[in-house]
């Protein structure tokens, strides 16, 4: 195996950890915030309206994370240092 296969291999592996451990972590956060904001309206009928608008305006501050791990699966994939350094060997 050459180089460039090796650093391909490991830039696919890195940005697919990436995608799932930051897609797991942001469903996760979203599923807890959405049922903690249900609990609430349940218990407050009266707020509901005010919970509701809190909770998109924290689903969207949540889903932020699923898309830096994007972000940064991208950049492992499309601008990794390691490529221009293999080259220049």
């Amino acid at each position: 195996m050459d180089s460039y296969t090796i650093i391909g291999a490991a830039s696919v592996i890195g940005a697919c950890l990436c995608m799932g451990i930051g897609s797991i972590g942001s469903a996760l956060g979203e599923g807890h915030a959405a049922s903690t904001a249900l609990q609430a309206m349940a218990q407050q009928p009266d707020e509901a309206s005010r919970i509701r608008s809190t909770m998109f305006v924290a689903l969207a501050m949540i889903e932020t994370t699923a898309l830096y791990a994007l972000l940064i699966a991208f950049l492992t994939l499309y601008a990794n240092p390691f490529w221009n350094y293999a080259i220049a060997q």
